[in-house]
């Protein structure tokens, strides 16, 4: 290779975002890229001894060479997955070590690191706290209302008159129930997020399954729902549990978040079945349509977990179903929900 040559290609290393060090069968190190130097310092260069180019350290002030000793160890090891390691400045940096031999039992002919920022791993951290939090508020709210009611009732339950036992009981089995969805949203979320949600799908009857919903939702609200059926005998292929959340996540939110009247629509799609619900709040702009399907995200200071609508579109995926939010005639939010009539599977 000439020196033009060998200059691009240590220039192509240079661009990468991670940190690169690569030595032979001896630990000579035969490359260092630019992040890796800044990481590991000036005794990182290529004709060094790994073990003296890379200075990382384990919590218990152990380095990486003597603990990993990629020259021993079994024959057939290729490798060593990503570790957490320490730079010398004190700053967290994930290892991940690549071993390459010419077949399993004969030595180590070459060794390959990768050194990426802890940062990364750092923000994941604080993502996760702030789910855990998240949650946590979610669930407290109702469990303070439970528990503090109980506590009067068991505390107060002579003076107590039959009405206002009534009263405190319901509420109790409002929050219970609030705490039963909030658990059940959490679990179909991670299940989604893993793809282990169980679907158990067959042929149904729209509109009876449309009009027992919304009758539903009627019950606990004074606003006008308003349905609209175009075709009879509308049908889907669906799992009926999971149909019906839909529709009533759905419906509910058109309650919970618009103003007016609800308009609820059925009819053929393109996919066989189409599902409209038009409010008449103030809609969703278009750039945060996107945002609506990701988990925790809420419109304003209105309640709910954040998880509805980000369940109700994996809902829709995995029946391989197609969720879109536009602009309502009226004014408001259109939810539009494509369903496929027939099984859709090989």
């Amino acid at each position: 290779m000439d020196p033009d040559e060998r200059a691009q290609e240590t220039g192509l290393w240079d661009s990468l975002p991670d940190g690169i060090v690569i030595c032979d069968g001896n630990g000579v190190v035969l490359l260092v890229n630019r992040t890796a130097r800044r990481m590991l310092g000036d005794q990182a260069h290529p004709g060094a001894h790994l073990a003296e180019a890379l200075t990382l350290q384990d919590q218990d002030a152990a380095d990486w060479f003597s603990t990993v000793r990629p020259f021993e160890g079994l024959g057939i090891r290729t490798g060593v997955p990503e570790q957490s390691w320490l730079l010398p400045d004190g700053s967290e940096v994930l290892v991940t070590t690549r071993l390459e031999r010419a077949g399993a039992g004969l030595p180590v002919e070459r060794v390959a690191l990768v050194l990426r920022s802890g940062r990364g791993r750092a923000r994941l951290d604080r993502e996760r706290s702030d789910l855990v939090a998240t949650v946590a508020h979610e669930l407290r709210s109702p469990l303070t209302g439970v528990k503090g009611f109980v506590t009067t009732l068991l505390s107060k339950w002579d003076r107590l008159n039959d009405e206002q036992k009534k009263l405190m009981l319901t509420t109790v089995a409002t929050d219970a129930e609030r705490l039963s969805r909030l658990i059940t949203e959490l679990l179909d979320a991670a299940r989604i997020d893993t793809g282990r949600l169980s679907l158990y799908r067959r042929d149904l009857a729209v509109v009876p399954i449309v009009d027992r919903v919304v009758d539903s939702v009627r019950v606990g609200t004074h606003r006008t729902i308003i349905t609209e059926h175009y075709e009879a005998g509308a049908r889907v292929f669906a799992d009926p549990d999971k149909f019906v959340q839909v529709i009533t996540n759905l419906v509910d939110n058109a309650i919970r978040h618009g103003d007016g009247d609800v308009q609820v629509t059925t009819g053929p799609g393109p996919l066989g079945f189409r599902f409209v619900v038009d409010d008449h709040g103030s809609g969703i702009p278009a750039a945060l349509r996107a945002r609506v399907f990701t988990k925790f995200w809420k419109d304003g200071v209105r309640g709910g977990s954040g998880l509805g609508m980000y369940i109700v579109n994996g809902l829709v995926r995995v029946h391989t179903g197609e969720l879109t939010i536009t602009d309502a005639p009226g004014g408001g939010a259109r939810i539009v929900v494509d369903w496929p009539a027939v099984d859709p599977r090989p």
